[in-house]
């Protein structure tokens, strides 16, 4: 199957499905036009392909061995330079794509900036939107540019999908006043735990289109990101309320972002790896036994 805005690039080192009939379909976004710290982001794909070289397939936790699931890695989306809306449009017809031939598939984005999920909400249509990322997102314009990666989460609120937003540790008063007026919870870092995640999430409607921004993890762990915070969640507190997602909320799609760097092995990379194989492995396991 082919589409009209990807191309081929590094692809994950598996045995692959085509398209219309996998369950994963891997799309990567190598897009940092609105990076506004550090770049590098436009790698994320590439980089997070290359580290899943490092993983052993097989998944301990769950028994479930990645390379025999149904994957498919429709490569890169050709993205339009220095223009996010143009970018995520892009990403946006992509997945509707997918979804017109592979109704069942579940669309996974490599990036790439955060501001191209916009692009899979768009398609995707969630009911609501999980996501972890230590910066609220939530700015009506910054640089003068309202779809610059720290305004995604305020352009998916105007779609009228519920938010909820664990990790937060940055973010302006404008921003919280705005999450105030919208309804909007968010969970600062300091304060998470995975009993509020619960919580928060449990009520929320389906499906839900789950978002990681690699940044909501302590920067050990992502030293490459694009606007890497100081305080972060660890990589089980990540994992953990994946595995209670994907056993309890019907996923509509799912991304791992900010993945940036120039090197491969990097660090935010691996980490970026291990936790696509998290997700896939958990929900795996969870279809597999009818949840």
């Amino acid at each position: 199957m082919e589409f009209l805005y990807t191309y081929e690039t590094f692809k994950l080192e598996l045995p692959l499905t085509e398209p219309e009939n996998a369950r994963y379909v891997i799309l990567g976004v190598p897009f940092d036009g609105t990076t506004s710290f550090k770049a590098g982001a436009r790698f994320g794909p590439s980089l997070t392909r290359h580290a899943t070289l490092n993983l052993e397939s097989y998944v301990l936790d769950y028994d479930v061995d990645i390379a025999e699931l149904p994957i498919a890695d429709i490569g890169d989306v050709a993205v339009v330079a220095g223009d996010p809306r143009g970018t995520a449009d892009r990403v946006r017809e992509t997945i509707e794509e997918l979804k017109r031939a592979n109704p069942a598939g579940i669309p996974i984005l490599l990036g790439g900036e955060h501001s191209q999920t916009l692009g899979a909400v768009e398609a995707l249509k969630p009911k609501s939107y999980v996501v972890f990322d230590a910066h609220l997102d939530l700015r009506d314009s910054y640089e003068e540019n309202p779809y610059n990666h720290a305004c995604v989460a305020r352009r998916i609120s105007e779609l009228d999908v519920e938010e909820a937003m664990f990790g937060i540790r940055s973010g302006t008063k404008e921003e919280v006043e705005y999450a105030k007026m919208k309804g909007i919870q968010w969970v600062h870092a300091r304060d998470y735990s995975f009993e509020l995640f619960v919580e928060l999430v449990k009520p929320l409607p389906e499906p839900v289109y789950l978002s990681v921004d690699v940044d909501v993890f302590d920067l050990s762990m992502v030293p490459s990101t694009g606007t890497p915070e100081a305080g972060g969640l660890s990589f089980w507190d990540v994992v953990k309320a994946v595995e209670w997602l994907v056993g309890n909320k019907r996923i509509a799609g799912f991304d791992v972002m900010e993945v940036a760097g120039e090197n491969l092995g990097d660090i935010t990379a691996l980490t970026a790896a291990k936790l696509l194989f998290y997700f896939i492995g958990a929900n795996w396991k969870n279809h597999e036994e009818g949840l």
